[in-house]
């Protein structure tokens, strides 16, 4: 037997996709290297205590909150106390700052599977995930970060602020203040650094960089398939509710990533209880009009592959034109009936003909369109499809089928080009 290939073992396999690289973002790889170092160590020398599962939980969630709906997307209006909690835990995930994260994540939804997305899907898995953060490129803009308007962010005062001091307020918030916590109220001061500390950043970071990779890749695409995003539970479960990635990018500035209120989504129900208590204002939504809209084209979409698949009645144009004195030379032989101007052969099923041999056979040779849409028995839709399978022919002169459409052809989905629709609109 032939040895499997080992190829998706290789670095070069992962790497076979991203740009030119010019250099590695040390700073980068250090963090994102010695946090899940220190977090597997601590889990392997120190059993978790209870209190310190249960805080490194909220925190998590205090850090996962962070920036993107309100400052990537403005997709609400928060007061200071508010703004302030937001901004201090999107700086406890160490993810960068305000002002480069959304410009980041605002430059990846203009610019989406294009060499401007900073995390461009074409880039493949690994650089998606990680890779877009861990080197160099000879792109004039950054890591193939394409230019957006990000003047709100510099207008804004708190988030000037945090950008100055972010790397202190990162170690403040990401390392200090939660082994202090653990450490002072009840004593666990290496939890605090293991579990709270190092394995929650690494989590944190791995969830958000989900969204960047896995959204894309795995998942459905319930509202638009001309992208990558995709709805994806797992992530959704793990980042608060972000991963409903499909539906966002067709509806950025919802602050819903998932409208159904049953559907995961954390943050969305945060949001609204904040508006409750008047925390959060202006929460925008975007119309259920265009929301189903979306839905509905991809269900059409979905249903036409369905329907391309399907074996289908031949037209009156590709049938030949009988005349009566032929119509009646051939009923001698086989059960030829005609009905709607259609001459139907249906010598094969005349053994399986509910309403018996004789009855189907009585009407060869004769025009049965009464007898069949009711006069004896209103066939059933199924009865109609099945009988227009069994045309060989048209009655010359007769206009009965111009009129007819069958029950599976009513609702008929025609495609357009993207080219005459755009003619159209236009």
């Amino acid at each position: 037997m032939a040895a499997l290939p080992l190829t998706f073992l290789k670095l070069s396999y992962w790497t076979r996709d991203f740009p030119p690289v010019v250099g590695i973002r040390w700073f980068n790889v250090v963090v994102l290297t010695i946090t899940p170092a220190i977090s597997l160590y601590g889990f392997a020398i120190l059993p978790m205590r209870r209190e310190t599962a249960i805080f490194s939980i909220i925190y998590y969630i205090f850090s996962m909150l962070g920036y993107h709906r309100l400052w990537s997307h403005r997709s609400y209006t928060a007061c200071i106390p508010l703004r302030l909690f937001l901004l201090f835990g999107g700086t406890s995930a160490v993810q960068g700052s305000v002002l480069w994260w959304a410009k980041s994540h605002r430059s990846h939804h203009r610019h989406t599977d294009t060499d401007l997305d900073p995390y461009n899907s074409a880039r493949g898995l690994l650089w998606t995930h990680i890779g877009w953060m861990l080197v160099k490129t000879k792109q004039k803009t950054g890591v193939g970060m394409g230019n957006v308007d990000v003047n709100d962010l510099k207008k804004d005062a708190l988030v000037r602020w945090q950008h100055e001091w972010y790397f202190a307020l990162a170690v403040v918030w990401g390392i200090i203040v939660p082994v202090v916590a653990t450490g002072w109220i009840w004593g666990d001061w290496w939890g605090g650094v293991y579990f709270v500390g190092a394995a929650r950043l690494t989590v944190a970071h791995h969830s958000t960089f989900c969204i960047n990779s896995i959204a894309h890749y795995l998942g459905s695409t319930p509202y638009d398939d001309t992208l990558s995003p995709r709805d994806h539970l797992l992530s959704a479960i793990l980042t608060m509710g972000e991963g409903y990635h499909n539906f966002h990018h067709q509806f950025p500035m919802d602050y819903r990533n998932a409208y159904l209120w049953y559907q995961w989504d954390p943050t969305k129900w945060f949001i609204a209880m904040c508006s409750w208590f008047g925390l959060a204002t202006n929460l925008r939504v975007f119309s259920m009009n265009e929301i189903e809209k979306g839905m509905l084209t991809m269900e059409l979409k979905r249903l036409k592959k369905v329907q391309d698949g399907l074996v289908w009645p031949l037209k009156k144009e590709q049938l030949g034109v009988w005349t009566w004195e032929r119509f009646q030379h051939e009923s001698n032989s086989r059960t030829v009936v005609l009905i709607s101007g259609f001459i139907h052969d249906a010598t094969s099923f005349v053994a399986s003909h509910p309403g018996g041999k004789r009855l189907l056979k009585s009407y060869a040779g004769k025009d049965a369109t009464e007898v069949f849409f009711g006069g004896v028995y209103r066939h059933s839709n199924a009865a109609q499809n099945l009988l227009a399978m069994m045309r060989v022919g048209v009655i010359e002169e007769n206009k009965e089928t111009q009129e007819l459409i069958l029950p599976s052809e009513r609702l008929f989905i025609a495609q357009r080009s993207r080219r005459l629709s755009q003619r159209i609109c236009s």
